[in-house]
């Protein structure tokens, strides 16, 4: 069994564990927050936890009022604007697993300099990260062994919510608390998934697609799929995709979505129409609440045995983004399996990656 697959199934455990030990820093930063109500917000992140940033634009956007903007780390380190930012009443974020991303802790040493106030979220809580920030939500997800991420992604994702929490977005502690045994269901996939991942064992290109709050799942599918199986996988929102890329599908092409029930779904279906019609391999993941997906026409898929559909002030599928990167992670290191490839063992990658 590989370390990614292992890591995979470790991942109900963590989010319980980070809920429970996370909460009362949480709670501080709320105050911290509340005194300071930031006028707008800066992600800072590569990689995994630049996907994950890409979720929190939608979810802190939506969830508070308070816009917005992924940093590009390069204008800090390579073009070295750091004194002309104004950083005033802003809140600057940064992501990194490991804590150790040089142009990340760049971004925040600047943004911390100019009087912003600074979060940081990560995994290690000796990282120079750690010691950065002015807040930290750690991810307990012990340490990550496998070179692709996959628990530290999903406990990012959960630290994104407890940020929202803390920002003073309509989220409920009670619901968070859902999310370990929703991604426990997801989890019961596993030989559903193993078998549909055999279909696929000589791809070499497709397209993952997804909208709102899946759409950093769509990068992030896309991303496993390129580290351990090797695939060319390009990702988009389905919106953009009918704008030009869907040229590219034809009879056959694999093209992989996220459905989930809510305002995303009608711009699916569309899509999924233009699809059967192409008559592309289409393979989706959405859950029992949304039962339509289920059947689509000449697709298969998987289904997270849970309703995952919200019942409050956030949008229906706002929870749906951890439950359904499961089957997707679960899928990609079996089609490693299946490839005959090493999942834990990307050629020419190592754990922390370190650039300026």
């Amino acid at each position: 069994m590989s370390m990614m697959l292992d890591e995979i199934r470790q991942q109900p455990g963590i989010l319980d564990r980070t809920l429970r030990r996370d909460l009362s820093g949480v709670e501080r930063l709320r105050k911290a927050l509340t005194a300071r109500r930031p006028r707008d917000i800066m992600l800072a992140a590569r990689g995994t936890s630049d996907n994950a940033a890409t979720f929190a634009r939608y979810l802190l956007e939506i969830g508070t009022g308070i816009p917005v903007s992924l940093a590009a780390p390069s204008v800090f380190t390579l073009y070295g604007v750091r004194d002309s930012f104004d950083f005033r009443d802003a809140l600057v974020v940064a992501i990194s697993q490991s804590g150790e991303s040089t142009d990340i802790n760049v971004v925040l040493e600047a943004a911390k300099a100019q009087g912003a106030m600074t979060v940081g979220i990560t995994n290690e809580e000796d990282s120079a990260l750690a010691r950065l920030a002015e807040h930290t939500i750690l991810v307990r997800a012990g340490k990550e062994k496998s070179v692709a991420a996959t628990k530290t992604y999903s406990g990012q994702l959960l630290a994104i919510y407890l940020l929202a929490y803390a920002l003073g977005a309509p989220i409920r502690l009670d619901d968070l608390r859902r999310l370990p045994g929703y991604a426990e269901k997801a989890l019961s996939l596993e030989p559903e998934i193993a078998g549909l991942a055999q279909r696929y064992r000589f791809m070499e290109n497709a397209v993952v697609v997804g909208r709102g709050f899946n759409y950093a799942n769509a990068f992030e599918f896309a991303l496993k799929m390129m580290e351990t199986c090797y695939v060319v996988a390009e990702r988009f929102s389905s919106a953009d995709f009918l704008h030009g890329p869907i040229a590219i599908v034809g009879a056959s092409f694999p093209v992989f979505l996220f459905a989930p029930p809510g305002v995303t779904w009608g711009a699916m279906q569309e899509l999924l129409a233009r699809l059967t019609a192409a008559h592309a391999e289409m393979f989706f993941v959405t859950d029992r609440s949304n039962p339509a997906a289920a059947k689509i026409a000449g697709a298969r898929g998987v289904t997270v045995p849970a309703a995952l559909a919200h019942k409050g002030p956030l949008p229906v599928d706002v929870y749906t983004p951890i439950p359904y990167i499961i089957p997707a992670q679960m899928f990609a290191a079996s089609l490693a399996r299946e490839k005959g490839l090493n999942p834990d063992q990307p050629r020419g990658l190592s754990k922390v990656t370190r650039t300026l």
